[in-house]
């Protein structure tokens, strides 16, 4: 089974420590190919990022197509680009806060999204919605910390998210916490360790799903609104994006 990891940002170090992550939970058998576009912003902050964001998710879709990946999770907690991730491959395709908002429902009551700056909590929120989550979402909260600090040397951010997971934990009467950015991923055994409550990385999260979709033979529905996108003419800096029509079916004998 060949696995691919999109960190959608362009940051190379974080995209080592993100497919770190994936390969300590990864099962035997399974490759893990991390990558991080050719194109894009080097961290995913903003409405505005994300956007940017997406044509070179798309591209590394389509590579992995041609390279005949198996499965792929999309590694920023926006889930940038997901449904149109999801038109485009044939197996499945999962994003690291569907998946770590789906399993912290499973291993507790309530839990509180942990991420980067304040700006983003309202997205964070917004897929807590669209994903059934919100009831069991029982706060986001933000240690206002950029997320390539995460990767700074002598950078205090382990510190900081630490003391906002037991924040939540005291404030939120939440008893899960989310890490609700991929740059946290290496950060998640230490405060599980450190508070003594489930902690969800949405990297491992998602590795796994896709691990077990996989395996079932489960990958997105075709039928409707997730099926390969209708092909026309696509101009101007997008123009390599277009899309050839489909081979006609081959008509049986009678």
């Amino acid at each position: 089974m060949r696995i691919k990891i999109i960190n959608p940002n362009t940051t190379w170090s974080m995209t080592e420590k993100i497919g770190a992550c994936a390969r300590s939970v990864a099962r035997p058998g399974t490759e893990i190919v991390a990558v991080s576009p050719a194109m894009g912003p080097a961290s995913i902050e903003s409405h505005y990022d994300e956007a940017l964001a997406v044509p070179g998710l798309l591209q590394e879709i389509a590579a992995g197509e041609r390279e005949g990946i198996d499965g792929y999770v999309i590694a920023c907690f926006g889930d940038p680009g997901l449904q149109a991730a999801r038109e485009l491959a044939r197996g499945p395709v999962v994003g690291i806060a569907q998946a770590a908002m789906h399993l912290a429902s499973l291993v507790g009551s309530r839990f509180s999204v942990v991420t980067t700056l304040g700006r983003t909590t309202g997205q964070a929120w917004h897929l807590a919605e669209a994903y059934g989550m919100k009831r069991f979402c029982a706060n986001v909260r933000a240690c206002e910390i950029p997320v390539l600090e995460l990767d700074a040397p002598g950078s205090k951010a382990r510190e900081r998210i630490v003391d906002e997971c037991r924040r939540a934990l005291d404030e939120d009467g939440s008893d899960t916490i989310v890490l609700g950015c991929a740059g946290m991923a290496d950060l998640c055994a230490h405060i599980g360790q450190v508070l003594g409550v489930p902690v969800i990385d949405g990297v491992a999260a998602g590795t796994q799903l896709i691990e077990s979709l996989v395996n079932l033979r489960l990958a997105t529905s075709k039928r409707g609104e997730l099926a390969q996108p209708l092909p026309k003419p696509i101009v101007g800096l997008l123009e390599g994006f277009t899309l050839a029509a489909p081979a006609p079916a081959l008509k049986r004998a009678a």
